[in-house]
């Protein structure tokens, strides 16, 4: 099992329809400082003008983000976000839950601490792998590595995975 690097490929690594659940997810809520990030990767990729892409509704508008193949660093960790905590909190509870880490529906209450015990961690992800589909898995693996490498570098075990 493979983990992307960079929040991009994390992005480009999801199927149509779970780009459109986290471009929906993004915009119900978007981070204000990420807003005009977004318009400009769609008004880049749409080659539209700004005062068009602001007119779409906004199913157009999750839309046309979803199918933004490179939405920048920071834009594409935003959008990783929103679909892991719009859709996929059974999967953050669970693994949070198997290690004993405090969370509010499946976000981290506490943040701070170093490195996880690295047998606990996979012991975790194995059961986790057991009971959710894999390819969610690891992209959501992948996100807490670019979220918080040190903490989560335990979880690079399952690179070697099959």
């Amino acid at each position: 099992m493979r983990l992307d690097p960079s929040a991009i490929r994390a992005w480009r690594s999801l199927v149509p329809e779970e780009r459109r659940l986290a471009a929906d997810a993004f915009l119900r809520e978007p981070p204000p400082e990420l807003l005009a990030s977004a318009l400009a990767a769609i008004v880049r990729a749409r080659h539209m003008r700004p005062q068009a892409v602001r007119a779409m509704a906004p199913e157009e508008r999750a839309a046309a983000l979803a199918a933004v193949r490179d939405p920048g660093e920071p834009l594409a960790g935003s959008l990783l976000v929103a679909l892991h905590l719009a859709e996929r909190r059974p999967l953050l509870g669970a693994f949070l839950d198997r290690l004993g880490l405090p969370h509010d529906d499946g976000v981290m209450a506490d943040e701070t601490g170093g490195p996880l015990e690295a047998t606990r961690v996979e012991e975790a992800a194995r059961e986790l792998v057991s009971r959710f589909p894999s390819e969610q898995v690891r992209t959501y693996f992948s996100v807490l590595l670019l979220q918080d490498p040190e903490r989560w570098a335990p979880l690079r075990v399952v690179e070697s995975w099959p």
